[in-house]
This record gives C-alpha cells, sequence and structure tokens, in this order.
C-alpha cells in the first residue's frame, strides 16, 4: 500500500488552529470482543481482522480524527512471548492496513509503539541498537500499511522513547508524536523512571519529536493539571489521551467511571489551553470520543 497523502495534514491542520481528535480504548474494546485474559492483541491482526476494523470504524465513526493502529506491542521483546518474534513486520502493517481500510477521507491512521518493557544496558540486557531496530522495523511496517503518524505512547524512560522517535524520524516520512504516563506522589507528577512532565516535553522534543504529550494512567482532571505545566514548558504542539478514571474493580470485573458528560467538561478546559489533540485510553468508549468531538468541535 502507498502511505497517505494526508501525513502532513495533521501538522497542516493543527497549524491552522483545528482542534484534532483521537480515538479511544483499545484494550478495553477487545477484551470486549474475544480478546482473551493474557493474550495477545497484535495477533488478532492476523487471525481476527475483522475485530479490528470494526474497531477502528467505530471510532471514526464517532468522530475520532485520528485512530492508533492494534499494535501497541508489537515491538519483537513483547511478540517473543507469544512466539511471534519473527512476525514483528507482518502484523504491524497489518495493524495499519486494517485502520487504513475503513478510514474515511481527511481522517488519519496513527501507528502505536508501546513501551517494550526491557531496560538498556547496564540496568538491562538490550542495547540502545536493539530498541532502535524494533522501533524502525515497526514504524517502516506502519508506512507501508499506510499509516500517516508514529505514536509513541505510555512510555516511562526518556530513553528508550527517544531511541523510538530518532528511528522513526530516521526511517519514515511520518509524523512523530510521543507521550508519557506519570502518578502524582507527595512531590508532583513523574514517570516510573523519574521524568517530570517539563523534561518530558523538552527531552521528546530535542529527540525530534513533531507533537509531545501524556496519555494513560490519570483521569481527566489529573490531566489537566499536567497539561497545564506541559503547556507552560512549550508553545508546539501537545496531545493529551485520558483515561476514565483510574479503575475500580466492581463484581470482580475493572470498571472506569468517569462518564463521556464528566469528562467532555474537563477536555473543554484542555482545548482552552491549548492542547491541540485530545483523545482517549483506558476505559474509554465511541460514546466518550463522540462526546468528546460534540464538546471541543463546537469552540
Amino acid at each position: 500500500m502507498t502511505v497517505s497523502n494526508a501525513q502532513s495534514g495533521i501538522l497542516d491542520r493543527l497549524s491552522a488552529g483545528e482542534t484534532l481528535v483521537f480515538d479511544g480504548a483499545t484494550g478495553t474494546y477487545l477484551q470486549k470482543h474475544g480478546l482473551e485474559p493474557g493474550g495477545s492483541p497484535e495477533l488478532m491482526n492476523a487471525n481476527e481482522p475483522e475485530v479490528i476494523q470494526g474497531m477502528a470504524k467505530q471510532y471514526f465513526d464517532a468522530g475520532s480524527d485520528i485512530v492508533l493502529t492494534n499494535t501497541f506491542g508489537g515491538n519483537r521483546f513483547m511478540l517473543e512471548k507469544y512466539g511471534a518474534g519473527d512476525r514483528v513486520f507482518e502484523l504491524n502493517r497489518l495493524g495499519a492496513e486494517h485502520a487504513r481500510s475503513v478510514a474515511p477521507p481527511g481522517k488519519f491512521v496513527a501507528g502505536s509503539i508501546g513501551p517494550t518493557g526491557e531496560f538498556i544496558e547496564p540496568l538491562g540486557t538490550v542495547t540502545e541498537e536493539d530498541l532502535y531496530e524494533t522501533f524502525a522495523e515497526m514504524a517502516t511496517a506502519f508506512e507501508t500499511g499506510g499509516a500517516d503518524a508514529v505514536m509513541i505512547e505510555t512510555q516511562l524512560a526518556i530513553e528508550e522513547a527517544s531511541i523510538a522517535v530518532r528511528a522513526a524520524k530516521d526511517n519514515t516520512n511520518l509524523v512523530v508524536m510521543s507521550t508519557m504516563v506519570f502518578d502524582k506522589g507527595p512531590r508532583g507528577y513523574f514517570t516510573m523512571m523519574g521524568v517530570t512532565p517539563e523534561q518530558a516535553v523538552q527531552g521528546l522534543e530535542q529527540a525530534g519529536a513533531d507533537i509531545v504529550g501524556t496519555n494513560c494512567g490519570n483521569g481527566i482532571e489529573r490531566m489537566v493539571e499536567i497539561a497545564t505545566k506541559m503547556r507552560a514548558t512549550t508553545d508546539k504542539f501537545l496531545v493529551v489521551q485520558s483515561n476514565a478514571g483510574l479503575p475500580v474493580i466492581r463484581g470482580g470485573e475493572t470498571c472506569y467511571l468517569e462518564t463521556p458528560e464528566f469528562m467532555s467538561k474537563h477536555f473543554k478546559r484542555l482545548a482552552d489551553l491549548p492542547i491541540n489533540i485530545l483523545g482517549g485510553c483506558c476505559g474509554t468508549t465511541a460514546e466518550h470520543i463522540s462526546s468528546l468531538v460534540q464538546s471541543v468541535k463546537s469552540l
């Protein structure tokens, strides 16, 4: 497949002052559509393509401007746990193709790259070259499959995120986005590896990312706090993808309690900062995205 001619359109539309909307949760959707506990979402790209296409179509129908590929764990290290370490290119290409196949004109596809779960030497056993190679393979697969952008998301360490940004920039012509996940403690917000929101912005932009921000790990009110810190650090494009609150267990099931109506009020606050791209993460559904679209597109 050829790359969509709209790849620079994301930046063009943001430069024109438009607020773009991402999709909602992937895992939440797949768990309701056949993903077994402990199963590989990425293998569904090959084994259950209609489910993956249906997920993307649902979010496009809800008003998403950008939909992520089902490739969050598509790196070699994660896929090796499922005996699929040699299928990195195939599964990531399929992820992009599935989303592209249902994308309406003027809509975008972003290839999802999540954390590898590995530590770089000397803390761990992988080298920077190991990480670079798997990220480059993922990014080129996205481009081959018709994606417009790469989203390096839910990152904890600035070193790994920066390698992924560089690999995507070096090997593709895609728009490159990167986000990190923060926890709130007595001294403020930090990633698990000790990165502050301000350091994340500076480090990811220095690595070459076109758009930076935060996703996952927090409900919408805390996301407003994090986004405010990020906006004070940069005048470049920012993206926020919020959970529907923190998970709680009810009747043996994991639940996210923030409603579309509750989140939409705070999404307006984020749009006013401004945060240029808004979307959902864990627990958010097509209903959340539809409400988000209605709240920010009317501004």
